[in-house]
């Protein structure tokens, strides 16, 4: 009998374009410090790591370091403000929800799989009622790893009831490609996220670059890689 397939999705950058909200939340905690705005268009690929992650990027823009302490204190500071706008300019990719309809037609599961914080996380897809779409909503925190540990893609699918053999990992940067490879999982790159590196440089098993194209790459990909047998 073919297991049912999981589709695990990155947030930021893949499922939602999140830079506006969360760039305006960075932005906040440097002015607050007497520091320099950084502007939407350079900072986008700053995202992906974590809020704190996020805050290093900014402040090392004006070469400012902090010690962990204060950078505690700011990330304190940019969570507070983040959750409070949380959804004030996010907005799901184009196609996103057309392409879910599609898959879920067809016996998919889904699942978020992110290195942002779960409750931060549960709260945007509230926001933009997109929870009920998911299976499992797992974050940074959920399970104490972040990606690319295999822990946390290989957890989340557990959640989500589904299996690592019928699973597919779509997202947006190199944690993604990163983790799929390490819980030999296939992974469906988007090109319109957050990434330092290209996302066609880190070689994903299929890129699109529209979300209109995904259930063609998930069809593609899980008739190359068949379920493997329990017995």
């Amino acid at each position: 009998m073919e297991l049912s397939r999981t589709i695990v999705f990155d947030l930021d950058g893949t499922l939602v374009d999140t830079a506006p909200d969360l760039i305006n939340a960075l932005n906040f905690v440097l002015d607050r410090e007497g520091l320099p705005a950084v502007p939407m268009k350079s900072a986008r690929n700053m995202i992906g790591a974590g809020a704190r992650k996020l805050l290093e990027r900014g402040l090392e823009v004006d070469g400012r370091h902090v010690d962990p302490g204060d950078l505690d204190r700011l990330t304190g500071i940019f969570i507070d403000y983040y959750a409070a706008h949380i959804a004030d300019e996010s907005r799901p990719f184009e196609g996103l929800e057309d392409a879910l309809d599609k898959l879920s037609a067809r016996g998919c599961r889904f699942a978020v799989c992110t290195n942002k914080l779960e409750w931060l996380s549960k709260l945007l897809l509230d926001k933009l009622n997109l929870s009920s779409r998911f299976s499992a909503i797992c974050g940074a925190d959920t399970f104490g790893v972040s990606k690319p540990d295999p822990a946390i893609l290989q957890q989340t699918v557990l959640r989500a009831g589904g299996h690592l053999s019928s699973t597919i990992m779509v997202g947006d940067a190199g944690t993604d490609v990163g983790v799929a490879r390490r819980a030999n999982v296939p992974v469906v790159g988007v090109d319109f996220g957050y990434t330092e590196v290209p996302m066609a440089d880190l070689k994903p098993d299929r890129l699109i670059g529209h979300m209109r194209d995904l259930p063609a790459a998930v069809d593609n990909l899980a008739a190359e890689r068949q379920p493997q047998s329990n017995y």
